[in-house]
């Protein structure tokens, strides 16, 4: 998560997915709400559905095979595929390969780091599969980062920075995502990784020139990322959305929030509690010159209109009746309660009116709630927007998270030892293929399964996929490989240190 990001909060973890926003009395105890289901779950899957799991990888993988233009490309792509979802220790190249049925280290590595194909084409093809499985007009994507904690100083963007995983500043790449999210599920469309602003400093050119960073890149601001991502996805028209959000990060920008209206897209941005508003527009004028100076060019506030109000502020003034109670989510342990409000306001831009938006206030329930946590979110939607509906955009936000977390825990999203520029590219535009066919497997098999999980459907996936199997020869050729790459290792990191001293 970025910097801006606050800490997850705890009941988030345990979501349970595509559960319907509902309004409930907001002077009932919690213990009065209606909770998950006591039965069993419904399994009807037999053991053929699980065999032909694998074909299932491979129709899905076919789809992309014009995009790969040589024969060995599309073959380590499908092999990539199938290490991700095997139940391994650890999913860096090495394991994947050793353990995969024909694998072949070197050639993973070649196809990641140096395969010159047009992630960029895949990425597009990937968006429109997800439309196919998850799209409707309602749709919300999320922009969010997540890092990557790393040792050295030698990989692309990496940096002392604010390390969400870790939760204080560390030595991590970040990378910015672009989440999609419906009444259907939830996976990644896009990503990017973030370099620093120092790493376009000359100290750093022979850094970006062993990461084969490209020459024309600029330094971009993850909000400037986060546009980039979202209007090349409106421009090509291809996946269904009426919703943009993300946390303060992005709320903060209003450069970033005016181009997402100008889309004619709505966004729900959490802001800070100081965000400044008006709840009426104040009247503006033009002062007139005095004395020998300029001519006033430059509106302020007209004498005695009303001074701006900070976002928290408002919320204590608002009438208990105006807040509601809505169950968000069904969660493990419970149903996952929180207040809500909205009220019209005029935001600010440049301390001066800006455009009637919508502050949406969020609490979570308490025994006292003028100490629970407040969030505060602005909006663009229009003002005949029901409450409920910004309770179900704020109820997908989450959805991002959940799949950084499928993804790292699953898939080995973050555990990859490449340190090029395209090898980080081509490893997230893998995962994030891998992760769309498990969330599709999962929907296929869902009249069957309804409770079936992301991580359920790659375990059924995992007994199925071709996994190597070793004889005692073989075993013994392994352990001397993993030796020698050892000793290898070892002798470099100290030639290096002692060369250092």
């Amino acid at each position: 998560m970025s910097g801006a990001h606050r800490k997850a909060e705890p009941e988030r973890d345990q979501m349970l997915p595509h559960r319907p926003v509902r309004e409930t009395t907001a002077a009932a105890p919690r213990a009065q709400l209606t909770a998950p289901s006591t039965q069993p779950p419904r399994m009807n899957l037999i053991p053929r559905d699980v065999e032909g799991l694998a074909a299932e990888l491979e129709s899905y993988h076919a789809r992309f095979n014009h995009l790969f233009r040589r024969k060995e490309q599309r073959q380590w792509a499908l092999r990539y595929m199938e290490g991700q979802m095997m139940e391994l220790d650890r999913k860096s190249i090495e394991p994947m390969a050793l353990y995969l049925d024909g694998g072949n280290v070197q050639a993973m590595q070649q196809f990641i780091s140096e395969g010159a194909w047009d992630d960029s084409a895949v990425l597009e093809k990937h968006q429109e599969i997800v439309v196919e499985t998850l799209g409707e007009d309602a749709g919300v994507l999320i922009v969010d980062s997540t890092e990557f904690p790393k040792q050295g100083s030698h990989s692309a963007g990496v940096a002392r920075q604010h390390c969400g995983v870790i939760g204080c500043v560390a030595n991590c790449q970040s990378g910015m995502f672009l989440g999609y999210a419906s009444s259907k599920g939830y996976t990644l469309l896009d990503r990017r990784l973030f370099l620093p602003e120092k790493w376009f400093e000359e100290e750093y050119r022979k850094r970006r020139e062993a990461c084969r960073i490209p020459e024309d890149l600029v330094f971009k601001t993850k909000t400037q990322l986060a546009w980039e991502m979202v209007e090349g996805l409106d421009r090509r028209g291809v996946v269904r959305f009426s919703w943009v959000v993300g946390d303060e990060l992005f709320g903060r920008s209003v450069r970033l929030l005016d181009q997402i209206d100008g889309l004619g897209r709505c966004y729900m941005m959490e802001v800070p509690l100081d965000t400044r508003l008006w709840l009426q527009r104040p009247r503006t004028h033009s002062p007139e010159k005095s004395g020998s100076g300029r001519v006033p060019t430059r509106e302020c506030l007209a004498p005695g209109e009303p001074p701006f109000r900070r976002a928290d502020e408002l919320a204590r003034e608002l009438d208990a009746g105006a807040w509601k109670r809505f169950t968000v989510q069904e969660g493990c342990k419970g149903p996952i309660v929180a207040e809500f409000a909205s009220v019209r306001v005029v935001a600010s831009r440049e301390r001066l009116p800006g455009p009637d938006v919508w502050l949406i206030l969020r609490r979570r329930v308490g025994d006292d709630p003028d100490e629970t946590p407040l969030r505060t979110f602005l909006s663009n939607a229009p003002a005949e927007t029901p409450l409920s509906t910004f309770v179900r955009v704020w109820s997908l936000r989450w959805t991002i998270e959940m799949a950084f977390e499928e993804c790292k825990g699953e898939l080995g999203m973050d555990q990859y030892e490449v340190r090029g520029w395209r090898a980080w590219h081509h490893h997230m535009t893998m995962t994030l293929l891998s992760h769309n066919f498990l969330v599709g497997l999962r929907l296929k098999l869902g009249d069957r399964a309804p409770a079936l999980t992301v991580p359920q459907t790659m375990e059924l996936l995992s007994v199925v996929l071709p996994r190597r199997e070793f004889n005692a020869e073989e075993a013994l050729e392994l352990v001397r490989y993993r030796q020698e790459h050892n000793y290898a290792a070892y002798r470099s990191h100290r030639k290096r240190r002692r060369w250092k001293r």
